[in-house]
């Protein structure tokens, strides 16, 4: 059975800190990297008991550099220094040493010479009841390929030397994986894994700085994971992870995503790979879009959103039975008002102010959507409900939001409600088009990985926005009939307008949604009557449009009139208008799309300045 397994060095903090957060995740072993035991204040006793203690097994300690090839007296010394080394292992309680292969200057190349190297200090482990594994680093002076790694480990022919496969070191470079699957499993002491995102980077930088979970990045991942398959290895699976967002992080969250990651990576795999640790998963629920959004505010608030709701063309068709709630509706949109002044919604308003505490997706079996969020470490959220009302299951989200899952059985959450009579409004829109959520850069592939694993949402390619104060990435995520869209917004930049609402909301959560209809024209025109107002473009950007798309004058005066944004890709058409920002919290938009995809990319830094524009400087927080 492999075992799951992550390197120290992938998390923040001391070392009795990553390591209380790699056994709270639930790895069964770790590797400790050197210089997280050097830095500490106890001894190797010591953390070898707190292991102990934690139910988690030290699988390998590393790195041990610059051994192999050496000249006089560099090599004496470097034995010297492996039985040193030898010595703390075994007061660890591990039988794993990691040697990367050496990018010392003073290096002498030649397979046979490290083959010999390797040799004599497998006698030296040997005599310890001690391993050695080999690696080879993609930066290697000599060695800076897997398929060289294995010969100098086939050739130095002992059963303490093997080799150590490293996903990262083999797939960046562009190693190809074959050979892989003739290396005897008995020989492969240690499978490390790590992602990584395309960059155009030296391969040290890119190392060193970006590498990623499983599923996070780029890399062809299942490829090398198949070759490893047939070789029969049944070794630990480790995460060995270098990245400065990582290692600035939270220890708990990254562990969590860690260990989501090799969950999801080994449900993939399974199929191929009975050895693999835990049960299989639930199968992802197909998600059919937005059930109801939630709003938390307090009273006066809700008046000012109710009033906004109905400019939009929404009407009230219900109010709560027990509680100071409404329900807001048109087309397949549905909203939710909540100051109730106890629970979850005002918990979340005393901790955010006005904002979305909820959104409730429409799966076809919440069940299997709460298994499969459940096994992949979401935090259950449950909350007493009232006589007759309807108990939906539900998970926290984005920014400690909550996600509810409305199924069949869900689908009468509507008769917590009491009818409202109230005049007909809008019927303009039809659907919840997307949600964009604004959160720390940092967090975004924690969340990505949240979303992709446990929902039928796939990646698009990241964005780069440009805002008057900084950068935006802006990470897409979509289901098979793009009947559920999210947009994962997160900037480095403090000044930006989605780092503001994460500073005024006091942390991450839905920064806008965007509503879907037939005609934005007629709609606009009837939310105008009905009191709407909308955020003001300049005419320099139409002056841009028009020379650009060459449109029908007709057309243009109507985009103008109405400060509606435009976008083309082939054959599509992208409508989108703004509202002002509520609050200086949220706003919502109006999109209609003529066989478009995207999400006018091109406009989005039009729509950010004009933003900036409205929102008051930033200074003091408020109160």
């Amino acid at each position: 059975m492999n075992k799951r397994s992550i390197a120290t060095v992938s998390l923040s903090g001391a070392l009795d800190e990553k390591l209380r957060a790699i056994a709270a995740a639930g790895f069964d072993a770790v590797e400790i990297f050197e210089n997280d035991l050097l830095s500490f204040g106890a001894g190797p006793r010591d953390i070898a008991k707190l292991c102990r203690d934690l139910n988690v097994e030290i699988c390998a300690f590393q790195p041990f550099r610059d051994f192999e090839g050496m000249p006089e007296p560099q090599r004496a010394r470097n034995f010297g220094r492996a039985e040193r080394k030898f010595d703390l292992m075994q007061e660890l309680g591990t039988d794993l040493l990691l040697i990367c292969s050496n990018v010392s200057p003073a290096s002498l190349g030649g397979i046979d010479r490290a083959a010999n190297d390797f040799r004599e200090l497998g006698e030296r482990a040997a005599r310890r009841g001690l391993r050695v594994g080999y690696e080879a680093l993609a930066w290697g002076r000599h060695v800076n390929d897997y398929r060289d790694a294995w010969e100098i480990v086939r050739r130095a022919d002992h059963p303490a030397i093997g080799i150590i496969l490293d996903s990262f070191h083999a797939l960046a470079p562009g190693f190809p994986t074959r050979v892989i699957a003739s290396i005897p499993g008995d020989k492969i002491f240690l499978v490390q894994l790590a992602d990584a995102p395309r960059l155009e980077l030296d391969i040290l930088s890119w190392s060193r700085h970006f590498r990623s979970f499983p599923g996070q990045g780029d890399l062809p991942i299942g490829e090398f994971m198949a070759a490893i398959a047939a070789t029969g290895y049944a070794g630990p699976l480790s995460l060995e992870i270098f990245n400065d967002q990582f290692r600035a992080g939270s220890a708990a969250q990254t562990a969590i995503d860690g260990l989501r990651s090799l969950i999801l990576l080994e449900d993939q795999l399974a199929p191929d790979w009975p050895k693999l640790a835990g049960e299989p998963l639930a199968p992802k629920a197909r998600s059919r879009g937005t059930g109801f959004i939630e709003f938390a505010v307090n009273e006066t608030k809700a008046s000012e959103l109710g009033r906004l709701f109905s400019q939009l063309g929404f009407r009230k068709t219900g109010r709560h039975r027990s509680k100071a709630v409404e329900r807001w509706s048109q087309g397949k949109v549905e909203l939710v008002i909540n100051c109730e002044t106890d629970g979850f919604a005002h918990s979340h308003y005393v901790t955010h102010g006005p904002g979305v505490c909820a959104i409730a997706l429409d799966v076809d079996n919440a069940g299997l959507a709460m298994q499969r969020a459940e096994t992949l470490k979401a935090r259950t959220f449950y909350q007493p409900v009232g006589p007759g009302e309807l108990e939906i299951p539900a998970i926290h989200g984005v920014g400690g939001s909550l996600l509810y899952f409305l199924d069949q059985a869900g689908k009468n959450w509507g008769t917590d409600f009491e009818p409202v009579a109230s005049d007909a409004s809008g019927d303009a829109l039809l659907a919840v088009d997307h949600i964009a959520q604004s959160m720390p850069y940092d967090e975004m592939l924690s969340w990505l990985l949240f979303y992709t694993g446990i929902l039928d949402l796939k990646r698009r390619p990241q964005m780069e926005i440009v805002d008057p104060r900084g950068l935006v990435q802006s990470q897409a995520i979509i289901n098979g009939d793009e009947s559920l869209r999210f947009v994962l917004n997160g900037s480095s930049a403090n000044r930006t307008l989605p780092a503001r609402f994460i500073s005024e909301f006091f942390g991450s959560g839905v920064q806008h949604v965007a509503f879907a209809c037939r005609d934005i024209f007629a709609a606009v025109a009837a939310m105008r009557k009905r009191g709407a107002d909308f955020l003001d473009i300049p005419e320099n950007y139409y002056d841009d449009v028009e020379a650009k798309y060459d449109l029908a004058p007709e057309l243009m005066a109507q985009l103008r009139a109405n400060h509606i944004l435009y976008d083309r890709e082939g054959d599509g058409e992208f409508f989108q208008v703004y509202t002002h920002i509520f609050d200086e919290r949220f706003f919502f938009e109006i999109v209609e799309r003529r066989n478009y995809q995207g999400f006018g990319a091109s406009n989005a830094a039009i729509r950010l300045a004009a933003q900036a524009r409205e929102v008051r400087p930033m200074s003091m927080p408020r109160v």
